[in-house]
């Protein structure tokens, strides 16, 4: 599993819905979630996006934006309408003085707003945790970005449309999938982007050394892996894997080893009840206290006071 998986793996674990939000202007929709992740893809008409600290996007038909949490932002039909609606945490909506809606705004299926045939539709998907292996990922994107129909032209559009307000066996699992393809796609895309400011790990996959060493890594933390094997999978000398790896990830391959398995290590604390010494074999530790050490000396919490922590959304 690399980051770009894992961004959305946890999550789905702890909790990710999709829905089709349809509205009539004038309308105004104030997010305070602190979701780490909300794609939220533009089928008909236009909105705006207007975080708290930056300036408002206009999204038209067929453009997508991904607001990266915990910041709050408001989406409405114009920048200046003011918000009838707060979502809070855990999916909760309320009305601007407290009151809850108390499902006042449902309109069917995963269907939700003013009006079934609104003026403005879109899909927003919504990821509620984050996981630390996921974070290596979403770390390196801005609070809000956005991609427009000519830049991307979303082939997912028509299906997601369709499937979203089934109500069949399995629908859940569906739209989960659906919803993971139309973030991963979308952030390739943001990355390709010439002037993108990618994560030197994320680039460096390109590269045929360095790409394969992090496969290798990323796909089997188990291993017991030494940069001498490394070089030998890679087809280059230790030396040579040294000085490329580091001069393209920012770091030592061994360091960069030992931060995937302790991320990895983290997040099955947090999504399983395996015991810590399940986890330590599963992610390349000899021993629970092998693990318990490394831990305990990169996080500053045990695994057990790290498991024990309330879950909250990444901030």
């Amino acid at each position: 599993m690399d980051a770009l998986a894992g961004l959305l793996e946890g999550p789905r674990a702890r909790g990710a819905f999709m829905i089709r939000a349809c509205f009539d202007p004038p309308w105004a929709v104030r997010v305070e979630d602190r979701a780490p992740l909300t794609v939220m893809l533009m089928v008909r008409g236009d909105a705006w996006v207007t975080p708290d600290a930056g300036e408002p996007v206009r999204l038209r038909a067929g453009d997508l934006a991904i607001a990266r949490g915990p910041d709050p932002y408001t989406c409405g039909d114009d920048p200046g309408t003011r918000p009838q609606v707060v979502v809070l945490p855990g999916a909760e909506c309320s009305y601007p003085d407290g009151r809850s809606l108390n499902g006042t705004m449902d309109l069917g299926v995963r269907t939700w707003g003013t009006r079934s045939d609104g003026s403005a539709v879109l899909l927003i998907g919504t990821y509620l945790w984050q996981g630390e292996v996921g974070g290596r990922l979403l770390d390196a994107l801005p609070p809000l970005l956005t991609l427009t129909a000519d830049m991307w032209p979303c082939p997912l559009t028509p299906m997601l449309m369709e499937e979203i307000v089934r109500d069949e066996p399995g629908q859940e699992v569906v739209l989960d999938r659906l919803l993971d393809l139309l973030v991963i796609a979308a952030l390739r895309a943001w990355f390709a982007r010439p002037e993108a400011a990618a994560p030197a790990w994320y680039r460096a996959m390109a590269d045929p050394v360095v790409g394969r060493v992090l496969r290798l890594v990323q796909d089997d933390p188990a291993h017991p892996w030494t940069v001498a094997s490394l070089a030998a999978k890679a087809g280059v000398s230790r030396a040579a894997l040294a000085r490329r790896f580091t001069g393209l990830v920012g770091e030592p391959v061994m360091t960069y080893l030992t931060g995937w398995r302790l991320a990895l290590a983290a997040d099955a604390l947090r999504d399983t009840g395996d015991t810590l010494e399940a986890i330590a074999r599963r992610v390349g530790y000899g021993s629970a206290f092998a693990l318990s050490s490394a831990f305990k000396r990169v996080y500053g919490v045990s695994p057990q006071e790290h498991r024990g922590r309330p879950e909250r959304s990444r901030a």
